[in-house]
C-alpha cells in the first residue's frame, strides 16, 4: 500500500483508546493522525494529557507523545484531517449515538468499540470471520444519514468473543440450548489492579448490562439481511452469567451446549481447527492465522499461557467433554482489549478497507 489511510482515535486517552494506539504504531494500511477526547485533555500533548496513565505493557508509540489532543466534540474540525475515526468515547448511550452518526454525517466513516449502535438496524455489528456478509446494511444506513461515504459499523461485547465463534464453527450440528459463565477481567472495565486494588483476591458476581449482552449479541450476529437490516437469530437459547475476576486481560468461559444433531468429540475439534473466515482468506493484517486453537492439557486455557495466542486475536479452546445433562462442555478464553475491543475494531476495519467502503477521502 503506498499511502496509508489517516486515521483518528475519538476517546484516546481510556484503555481501549490506548489499546489502539499500541495496536496501530507500526499498521502497514492505517496511521493514526488525530487523537480527540473529553476537553480537559484538549489542548494537551497526548503525553501531558495521560499524566502517567499509560496502561499498556509496551511503551507508549513514540509517534503519538506530540500530537496535540484535539476536542470530540469539534466533530467537523477533527472529521477534516482524518479518512476515517475508531470510536472508544466515554459518554452515555445516547450522547455516544449522536456523535458517532454526526462524525458519519460529515462523511468520515466510523467504527467503533461501543455498545450504543450495536441494535440501530442498519449499523453491522461485526465479527469479521462469522458475519462479513453484514456490511450489506450500511447501504442502507448511508440513505438514512444521507451519506456517501460516511457510516457506523461496530463490533460486539468483549465478553463473547471466547464462545460465539465456537458456536459458528458448530452451527451445522444445530446448537439450540448454551448456559455460559464468563470470568471476566478488569481490563474490561477500562482497570488495571494500581486503579482497582480492592480487585485482588476477589470476585464479583455482578456486571452491569453484562449478561443481557452475552445472551442477546450473538443472535444478531447469526442474523441475516433482510430490507436493509440486521434481523437477529431465533437460536440458540443462550442463557449467561458474568462474573468479575482478579486478572488483568482475559475473559474465560465455561459453556455448556446441546445439539440438535449430535457430533462426537473428534468432529467438534476438527471444525474448531478447521475454522476460517473472510480474514483468513483475504490476509487481513490483523488476521490470526489460526482463528480457534484446540488445547489437549487437561488444565488448558490458561490466561498466563494462552491469552496472547495469535498475537491476542486468537480463541483458546480446551476441555471439551461430554456432559450428563448437556451434551458437551467446554472452556473458552479469549483476549477481552485486543480481540474482545480494539484489536477485534481494527480487524473490522480492515474488513471494510478490502470491500471498498473505508477509503482515502
Amino acid at each position: 500500500m503506498s499511502q496509508k489511510l489517516k486515521v483518528g482515535i475519538l476517546g484516546g486517552t481510556g484503555m481501549v483508546g490506548q489499546r489502539f494506539l499500541a495496536l496501530l504504531s507500526d499498521h502497514p494500511w492505517f496511521e493514526v493522525t488525530s487523537v480527540a477526547a473529553s476537553p480537559r485533555s484538549a489542548g494537551k500533548t497526548y503525553e501531558e494529557a495521560l499524566a502517567g496513565r499509560w496502561k499498556m505493557d509496551t511503551p507508549m508509540p513514540q509517534a503519538v507523545k506530540n500530537l496535540t489532543v484535539m476536542n470530540v466534540n469539534e466533530v467537523e474540525k477533527v472529521a477534516s484531517q482524518v479518512d476515517f475515526v475508531f470510536s472508544a468515547v466515554d459518554m452515555s448511550k445516547d450522547e455516544i449515538k449522536a456523535i458517532e452518526e454526526a462524525y458519519a454525517k460529515t462523511e468520515t466513516p466510523v467504527v467503533s468499540n461501543n455498545s450504543a449502535h450495536r441494535w440501530t438496524k442498519d449499523v453491522p455489528m461485526l465479527v469479521p470471520e462469522i458475519n462479513p456478509e453484514h456490511v450489506e446494511v450500511i447501504a442502507s444506513q448511508k440513505k438514512r444519514l444521507g451519506t456517501e461515504r460516511g457510516f457506523v459499523a461496530v463490533k460486539p461485547n468483549c465478553s463473547i468473543q471466547s464462545y460465539a465463534p465456537v458456536l459458528t464453527a458448530w452451527k451445522e450440528y444445530e446448537p439450540y440450548e448454551v448456559v455460559a459463565t464468563t470470568y471476566q477481567a478488569i481490563s474490561g472495565a477500562g482497570k488495571t489492579f494500581r486503579d482497582w486494588p480492592e480487585m485482588e483476591g476477589n470476585i464479583i458476581p455482578y456486571i452491569g448490562g453484562e449478561e443481557e449482552k452475552s445472551e442477546k449479541e450473538p443472535l444478531r450476529l447469526w442474523g441475516t439481511v433482510r430490507d436493509g437490516e440486521i434481523v437477529p437469530a431465533a437460536s440458540p437459547l443462550i442463557t449467561c452469567q458474568c462474573i468479575r475476576v482478579p486478572v488483568l486481560n482475559g475473559h474465560t468461559a465455561a459453556v455448556f451446549v446441546k445439539f440438535r444433531q449430535k457430533p462426537t468429540k473428534e468432529q467438534l475439534i476438527e471444525k474448531l481447527v478447521s475454522f476460517r473466515g473472510a480474514p483468513q482468506e483475504l490476509e487481513l493484517p490483523s488476521a490470526p492465522k489460526q482463528f480457534i486453537q484446540y488445547l489437549t492439557e487437561e488444565n488448558r486455557p490458561q490466561v498466563t499461557a494462552d491469552v496472547d495466542f495469535e498475537r491476542g486475536m486468537g480463541i483458546s479452546v480446551g476441555r471439551l467433554r461430554e456432559d450428563t445433562v448437556y451434551d458437551y462442555k467446554f472452556v473458552g478464553l479469549s483476549h477481552n482489549t485486543v480481540r474482545g475491543a480494539a484489536g477485534g475494531a481494527v480487524l473490522c476495519a480492515e474488513l471494510l478497507k478490502a470491500k471498498g467502503y473505508i477509503a482515502a477521502k
